[in-house]
């Protein structure tokens, strides 16, 4: 008899790699904006209340698509949607190369936010027909790992382009990619294994009863329809968690290369980009490392909320810290701390919502959530023009994960179906 152990595994080697590089080109678009800002002052010059509200308007937009996006993803197909969002989300990224005033810089990000926006919940909704609740956790972060991993290849590879190309070049160029990789993720991606030819029957068979096993062990309570889904308090909670993880988390991320800049002087953007990949590095390693030790415990609570407490540590010692090595290496410990919950995290939903309704459910936590990837930004651009420092927004950011950590830790308890037990039950299974 074939057991889990021994089934073939094509699937990780298929979908989470086609995923993750089209996700990488996703984040690169999103992201690539905070290494061009700082070197966009000589002929397009911007206030930092301006350049957070370039790099935060972004998930104003964000939030559209979401759940439409994660409905088309289960009602009709994944695979499909993404692909049209790919095209979309390019188109949109080589416009904001095209821009001549602030408020044009403004519309393009915020379109490539509305086309970008529904790719998360509908890979999400991908992965959930391919990879059981067991091995939830892990899939996500090895498709997540995309995020670090797409700005340890993209920082340096945007300062060398800054240092050869012009702002509005390396935009362009940089919205080309996803229309290529769009032809891969047609013909290398199905939407279930039922649909994919290079599965075999054994792995086929395995997933498909794996998933099975799965929305059989599900409380009843998953079985709500949409509306009574929206008004779930633990999808309220997640929503919550989310907001203020991603506010800290995006109000770093956007504004690093930034405080990299800062604190190298007159170093040139090629050194910047190197720099800037180094916090990623570790927080790809953070990421995978505590995804795998969520699967192996089970307890998800603890994988989402003791990360944020590092980074709240990281944000207020960087406040009293002054010389390069010992600021890069908090910069790291934020990483590191930011990034390491995403696994456990988005596998909560899935433990107990019906396949039914956790397109609604995810699209609604990813849509609320992101707008921090608005507040974040912004705030710390806010801050650094009122105080003519980037510590007293980063001093938010901090009290931001704190909320986070906190409702993780007190409000989504074992006890609740939410909790961990459920996933400890799946892993022992």
């Amino acid at each position: 008899m074939t057991t889990a152990a021994t089934v073939p595994a094509r699937r990780w080697t298929y979908v989470i790699p086609v995923a993750a590089i089209m996700y990488m080109l996703a984040y690169l678009d999103r992201n690539n904006v905070s290494i061009i800002l700082p070197y966009m002052d000589e002929d397009f010059p911007l206030s930092g209340s301006a350049k957070g509200l370039a790099g935060g308007i972004f998930f104003v937009g964000y939030m559209f698509l979401q759940i439409p996006a994660a409905v088309l993803a289960a009602r009709w197909s994944a695979r499909k949607t993404v692909f049209i969002l790919m095209i979309a989300w390019g188109l949109a990224a080589m416009a904001c190369g095209l821009v001549r005033s602030e408020t044009q810089l403004y519309v393009a990000r915020f379109v490539l936010g509305v086309f970008e926006g529904g790719v998360w919940p509908a890979v999400l909704i991908l992965l959930a027909s391919w990879f059981p609740l067991r091995e939830r956790a892990r899939a996500n972060a090895l498709w997540m790992a995309c995020l670090p991993i797409s700005s340890i290849l993209m920082a340096p590879l945007s300062g060398w382009m800054l240092d050869h190309l012009d702002w509005r070049t390396v935009f362009v160029a940089q919205g080309l990619p996803p229309l290529v990789w769009a032809v891969v993720w047609w013909f290398a991606i199905a939407d279930r294994p039922s649909q994919a030819r290079w599965v075999s029957p054994e792995e086929r068979a395995h997933v498909e009863r794996a998933l099975a096993e799965d929305e059989a062990a599900k409380p009843s309570a998953g079985q709500a329809g949409y509306g009574q889904t929206l008004r779930d308090r633990r999808v309220q909670l997640l929503v919550l968690v989310y907001f203020c993880w991603i506010t800290g988390f995006y109000g770093f991320n956007l504004w690093l290369p930034s405080v990299i800049k800062s604190m190298t002087g007159d170093a040139s953007a090629t050194a910047v980009g190197w720099l800037t990949a180094v916090p990623y590095t570790v927080a790809l390693a953070a990421m995978l490392y505590n995804a795998a030790r969520s699967d192996r415990t089970g307890n998800r609570r603890a994988a989402v909320a003791v990360p944020q407490v590092v980074a709240i540590a990281g944000l207020l010692a960087g406040q009293l810290v002054h010389g390069g090595i010992a600021q890069m290496a908090l910069l790291c410990v934020v990483a590191a701390g930011v990034y390491a919950p995403y696994g456990p995290f988005w596998a909560m939903p899935a433990q107990v919502l019906r396949f039914e309704v956790i397109a609604v459910a995810m699209g609604l936590i990813n849509a609320l959530g992101n707008l921090g990837g608005f507040m974040g930004p912004y705030l710390v651009g806010w801050l650094t023009d009122l105080t003519g420092s980037q510590d007293a927004g980063f001093v938010a950011l901090a009290g931001f994960l704190a909320a986070g950590a906190a409702v993780s830790w007190f409000c989504l308890r074992p006890a609740s179906p939410v909790g961990d037990h459920a996933v400890a039950a799946q892993r022992t299974a």
